[in-house]
């Protein structure tokens, strides 16, 4: 016993434990392992978060046109997305929200491109546009397999497409696509 107080051990003594080099690097690895499955999922997360976005941004185009059509183009539709956001003077309302109507559109890691036929000799809508008589919008990933994986497309059907191959030299302007499926 030391009468000066409490006696001192070694490291050794007192059983100490800290963590090996070894035990570091398996702790580091799972770590690792980890967050390689978390960004995973993240990624896939969203990118379909950004393709559900495209479906319902599509399902508004169309609602848009439809309402277009009904109210300011008499039966015909909006040559333009930036012609969806220009307001009815009977209402004073545009038909697309405003972060929706550029040409071409870049949305959620989306392009949105619209186009359609002119109507030849055909008289302006209330909103001064010139009419066109069908439509088709497509929508593909501005970076392919980062911002999304499938395109879509949309017409004057109002039925959304969706495949791993853009619809941009092929969706019609009214009928199905010669590729793809609905989107339900």
């Amino acid at each position: 016993m030391s009468i000066g107080g409490p006696v001192k051990r070694s490291a050794s003594a007192a059983g100490a434990r800290g963590f090996t080099l070894v035990e570091l690097l398996i702790v580091i690895a799972i770590v690792g392992v980890l967050a390689a499955i978390a960004m995973a999922g993240y990624r896939h997360a969203r990118v379909t978060g950004s393709e559900a976005a495209v479906v319902a941004g599509l399902i508004a185009i169309n609602q848009a046109q439809f309402a277009f059509s009904q109210t300011c183009g008499d039966q015909r539709y909006s040559p333009t997305l930036a012609g969806l956001g220009v307001p009815a003077p009977a209402t004073g309302q545009a038909f697309l929200s405003a972060d929706m109507t550029a040409d071409p559109l870049l949305k959620s890691g989306y392009q949105y491109v619209m186009s359609g036929t002119p109507v030849v000799e055909a008289r302006q809508t209330c909103n001064g546009l010139a009419p066109v008589s069908t439509y088709l919008v497509t929508a593909d990933p501005s970076v392919p397999g980062t911002s999304g994986i499938r395109s879509f497309g949309t017409n004057s059907d109002r039925v959304v497409y969706a495949d791993t191959v853009t619809f941009s030299k092929d969706m019609p302007e009214t009928g199905a696509p010669s590729h793809g499926a609905e989107v339900k």
